[in-house]
């Protein structure tokens, strides 16, 4: 969830830590702040509130080195304020670190470090940490900085991404991760690191990824890996990352939401791109090739997820029970890892992450590994947590998503899903060839309709501003758009601060119709399917209570455009598309919702782009 960013080499640090700092705000932070390694000591400055206060803040301080270290937090433990910013300095201020995660045991560490005479000037659990390692280094004998960190990370129950600085090694910075992801980028004689890629990508595309218990020892001319456990040299895997600044930049537009919420027709063409031959039709997906026959004998497949990817997974799930005919459980990654759940080794588990590196799924795919099933991912980053522990899996390739609350994520994930329904389909031999052709074919026109959607923006910025005031929303939708409800109503959520609820309609009737009156804006997905009547029955409830609706219809659809208030229209569209389609208004309707009401739509607040503690 926080942002790190390290620097070793011959250039000043201090602006490639800065500029990396801003590279990471969209993962969500309550205050940032940077070490320095300047004449044999560490220097920290650090402030409560943007990066741009920090920057301001070091404006007259003196900031040239080689070396430093810098972090974005967001708060776990202790409230947001200077002294709890990151980094944090030892006692004896001979070590200064930057973490991300949660040490578990830290109360206890804390109580020991207590007794040992240890004080504290924060409420953090990184601090503790600091503590410890210089502990270590104290009392051991002949112990250097490396081992401290070494000595210190084998007493640690947590989560952690870790860079480590010692005043007295000056010249080396000591990282390290467990469940909390950390690269290195390397350069001509410096190196990089960073939380992801971002920071790291305008400098070089060679990238090594940390695995759980890694140690890096990094000096300007060399990289050095072992582990927390044993001393012995690991040979780093270096990964070539294919992402480019211009992805990194609004490039004209207003915000990085809107920005990704245009980009959808790109990034569903190139989620099927080389997937749907273009002269057979069929679904080729080779990241599954190898485990298909495994697939194909799934008497079950579960799909973990957390927020949004949860909402894919379930219109996952209606695609692969109506179209594959495998019986497919949705699970919340946070309840499922907490609970005994009934895994068996004829199983497939799909974990759906934007990131790959959310750390209740990525706990529910060690479970399911434990357990003997299958473990394929769906997720969005090469390199990732997600894509290098499960057995299998798909890239969406999406593109880097910097808004906080996503949107051509989920559309890409989507996407995905349904190529997954449509290949055991046909492997399955449980879809006919019709009805398998005109699906693949809408799949393929998506993009084009989603243009024609995005060209209305302005109505339905016009729309938001008749209800950019509400207090509360419900969201309507049944099968495969009841998801789409839920979402949409996420949307407005997480950006516009608006309380907001998804239901499926058919259970209006039991609970939500207390609310409707004519202050409450009810959203309802109605395009034209097998459900469309029932929908139309639930619309004409709402208008017996005076509700005000806005719908989502199929364009040419005169009836309900007669019947409600406002209409977000949609092209003519296969069911089994819809989902991709419904989405786009939702998400325009929100954005323009939250400009309105003066929101940080890229950074919502108490939100982060990446979950990475629990």
């Amino acid at each position: 969830m926080c942002g790190i960013v390290g620097y070793i080499g011959p250039k000043n640090a201090y602006p490639v830590l800065i500029k990396g700092l801003k590279r990471l705000e969209y993962r969500g932070y309550d205050s940032s702040g940077i070490a320095l390694s300047q004449n044999n000591q560490i220097n920290i400055f650090k402030k409560k509130g943007k990066v741009s206060e920090l920057e301001y803040f070091c404006s007259e301080k003196e900031t040239y080195t080689n070396v430093g270290i810098a972090h974005t937090r967001w708060a776990t433990h202790g409230e947001p304020n200077d002294n709890n910013a990151h980094p944090h300095h030892s006692m004896n201020n001979t070590f200064s670190i930057i973490h991300n995660g949660i040490i578990e045991n830290y109360e206890r560490l804390k109580k020991d470090l207590l007794n040992k005479g240890y004080t504290f000037y924060s409420d953090t659990d990184s601090e503790v940490l600091a503590n410890l390692i210089e502990y270590m280094y104290n009392e051991g004998d002949h112990v250097n900085a490396e081992q401290a960190v070494r000595m210190a990370l084998s007493r640690v129950v947590g989560a952690y991404g870790l860079v480590v600085m010692c005043k007295d090694e000056p010249g080396k910075l000591i990282a390290s991760r467990v469940s909390s992801p950390l690269a290195i980028g390397i350069g001509e004689g410096e190196y990089f690191l960073a939380s992801d890629a971002t920071p790291i990508i305008e400098y070089t595309k060679n990238v090594v990824f940390l695995n759980d218990k890694d140690v890096a020892i990094i000096t300007k001319n060399s990289l050095t890996l072992k582990s927390v456990d044993a001393d012995e040299e690991i040979t780093p895997e270096i990964h070539r990352i294919e992402l480019s600044v211009g992805e990194l930049e609004k490039n004209g537009y207003d915000h990085f939401m809107l920005k990704e919420i245009f980009e959808q027709p790109k990034t569903i063409t190139d989620s099927f791109r080389g997937r749907i031959d273009p002269v057979t039709k069929e679904v080729f997906l080779g990241g599954l090739s190898e485990v298909m026959p495994r697939i194909l004998d799934a008497k079950r497949i579960i799909i973990i997820a957390c927020g949004t990817s949860w909402h894919a997974a379930l219109i996952g799930e209606y695609l692969i029970e109506e179209y594959a005919q495998v019986p497919v459980e949705v699970e919340y990654a946070s309840e499922y890892r907490y609970r005994r759940p009934i895994i068996r080794e004829d199983d497939v588990v799909i974990a759906i992450s934007q990131s790959g590196e959310t750390a209740d799924t990525m706990a529910a795919i060690r479970l399911a590994k434990e357990k003997g099933a299958l473990v394929l991912g769906i997720c969005n980053v090469v390199g990732s947590s997600v894509a290098r522990e499960t057995h299998a899996g798909i890239y969406t390739h999406a593109g880097v998503e910097i808004g906080v609350a996503s949107t051509k994520a989920f559309t890409a994930q989507v996407t995905v899903l349904t190529l997954i329904a449509l290949r055991l389909a046909r492997k399955h031999q449980t879809i006919t060839d019709e009805r398998y052709f005109t699906i693949i074919d809408d799949l393929i026109s998506v993009p084009d309709k989603i243009e024609s959607i995005l060209i209305k923006h302005p109505s339905i910025k016009k729309i938001a501003k008749k209800y950019y005031k509400a207090v509360n929303a419900l969201y309507l939708g049944r099968g495969f758009l009841f998801p789409v409800a839920l979402e949409g109503a996420l949307k407005l959520k997480e950006i516009s601060y608006i309380h907001a609820e998804g239901y499926a309609a058919g259970e209006m009737k039991h609970g939500p119709i207390a609310l409707i009156d004519n202050n409450l804006p009810v959203v309802v997905v109605a395009a034209k399917d097998r459900y469309y009547e029932k929908v139309v029955s639930n619309i004409q409830e709402v208008k017996a209570r005076k509700g005000n609706i806005i719908a989502v219809i199929t364009e040419g659809d005169s009836a309900l455009r007669d019947m409600v208030e406002d209409i977000m229209e949609i092209p003519k569209c296969d069911e089994v598309v819809s989902p991709l389609l419904t989405v786009i208004p939702l998400q325009l309707f929100s954005y323009y919702i939250a400009v309105l009401r003066g929101c940080d739509v890229d950074q919502p607040r108490n939100l982060a782009k990446s979950v990475t503690v629990e």
